[in-house]
């Protein structure tokens, strides 16, 4: 793995290797009140509404069920994360591998890992339609391989084409990145994040089905898309090569109402700051 920051001390070789093992491994095993809702309405833009009676509903309680798909990838990774965050309302933590374990959730975060192998695993579980139901009205959090399936559309997907989600409006590549030899770290300046002030980490992981985001494609009653980290453009591989710091190969995360999504892994790291702002700002945005 290499650090572009050159900075010694923050290697996450164990963290990738354990992930990409679960990987392989898995691959081959498969065979309040309408006052509040309006100014949920008026913070989160168009499209927002399908939203603002979820946010409602968990604002007033003293729990919220936080689930993480557990079909394939690095979901342990993402359930440690969570039980780090200390915040004002209980977070419940649950694997998801179910329709019960789903309906139980009021918000879930799709790892990364195998995008193709989790859309099979999903359908053999019969999770794919009620996970594409979950998408339109709760918050969701893909990660790299989660990216994917969340996209509008797909391009470099395997032979058969890719089954997704939906969810956030975008176009992505899911091969952008290269091989794995071009794995490395970088300090991302993060809007939002606490202590801002202080880069965060990201883990990228030049695994074969690495996302790139291609375009931007919000629709006239979608919410709007707030870029959230970008890469710097002396960062990216000469495959993507770009000069316009505005070009949307640079944006490793973002946020579309109460959807959010990365093209990194914030779960390989030590930093669960990332982890903190889907909660905040996705799930229960008024609770803290």
């Amino acid at each position: 793995m290499t650090n572009r920051n050159d900075r010694p001390g923050n290697s996450v070789t164990s963290g990738v290797g354990s992930f990409l093992i679960s990987t392989r491994k898995d691959i081959g095993s498969l065979i309040s009140n309408f006052t509040n809702l309006q100014a949920f309405r008026l913070d989160l833009g168009a499209g927002a509404g399908q939203h603002g009676l979820h946010d409602m509903a968990v604002l007033s309680r003293e729990e919220v069920n936080v689930g993480i798909l557990a079909l394939q990838g690095a979901f342990v990774e993402h359930q440690a994360m969570l039980k780090k965050l200390s915040l004002k309302q209980k977070i419940v933590v649950a694997q998801v591998r179910s329709v019960e374990d789903l309906n139980r959730c009021d918000a879930l975060i799709i790892p990364g890992g195998e995008s193709t192998t989790i859309a099979v695993l999903a359908r053999v579980s019969d999770l794919l339609e009620p996970l594409r139901q979950f998408v339109k009205t709760k918050p969701v959090w893909g990660t790299c391989a989660g990216a994917i399936l969340l996209s509008q559309t797909v391009e470099g997907t395997k032979k058969g084409g890719q089954e997704i989600l939906g969810g956030i409006s975008i176009a992505i590549a899911r091969n952008g990145w290269g091989s794995q030899v071009e794995s490395f770290e970088a300090d991302l300046d993060v809007v939002g994040l606490r202590n801002s002030d202080k880069p965060f980490k990201g883990v990228f992981i030049r695994a074969p089905a690495s996302p790139v985001v291609l375009g931007l494609t919000p629709g006239p009653n979608d919410a709007p898309i707030q870029v959230v980290a970008r890469l710097h453009t002396s960062l990216l591989p000469p495959s993507l090569s770009s000069l316009d710091e505005n070009d949307p190969k640079t944006i490793v995360a973002l946020r579309q109402g109460r959807h959010f999504l990365t093209t990194f892994h914030p779960e390989l790291t030590q930093d669960h700051r990332f982890h903190e702002y889907f909660v905040k700002e996705c799930v229960f945005p008024a609770a803290i």
